[in-house]
């Protein structure tokens, strides 16, 4: 192994730390409608746990409405009650072909919990992000020991895993203060 396969793999993995931050963050309610906020509700769509956007097309034609259309329509029940279990705190309208989810204002304490929500998630996406660079100055240290790398190498490999880390970190804070943002003012 390689320190350039090292620092490609540590990238890559930090990559999808930061996806998956960023889908993360696209579940939480700022307000405005948006699809997002079904893509983690399932349905038990005969035996298995089904996404809502697997069974139904979801838009948002207005800036507080949702609009569920199911493809089948014998589905529609399933998606009302799986909406109504969820955590989301939406009472869907049925009328028989689509569901109408209206998204309420949010009050100022709900925005300050759901910040709360943001800055947690940003944090846990640190948190990986950390345990990555660590799992990466691992192997680095290893390959030094074992006398695969010399000293000067290894130190220069670390820096720019550093320099990774911050990259990445950075680009998680700025996630983390943009949708902070869309929740203050939504």
């Amino acid at each position: 192994m390689t320190t350039q396969s090292i620092l490609a793999d540590t990238e890559s993995r930090m990559k999808k730390a930061v996806d998956a931050l960023r889908r993360e963050l696209a579940t939480i309610r700022t307000g405005r409608a948006h699809p997002a906020l079904l893509e983690r509700i399932t349905v038990d769509y005969y035996g298995t746990p089904t996404p809502i956007t697997q069974l139904a097309t979801v838009t948002a034609p207005e800036a507080r409405l949702l609009v569920v259309q199911p493809w089948d329509k014998s589905t529609l029940r399933l998606i009302e009650r799986a909406i109504l279990n969820s955590d989301l705190g939406i009472t869907p309208t049925n009328d028989g072909q689509v569901l109408r989810l209206p998204i309420p204002p949010l009050t100022e304490e709900r925005r300050r919990d759901l910040v709360r929500l943001v800055h947690k998630k940003v944090e846990e996406g640190r948190i990986a992000v950390r345990n990555i660079r660590r799992d990466a100055l691992d192997k680095i240290r290893t390959m030094e020991r074992n006398k695969e790398l010399s000293e000067d190498e290894s130190r220069r490999t670390q820096d720019r895993l550093q320099k990774l880390t911050d990259t990445y970190i950075g680009q998680m804070d700025a996630l983390g203060q943009e949708k902070e943002r869309e929740i203050l003012t939504g």
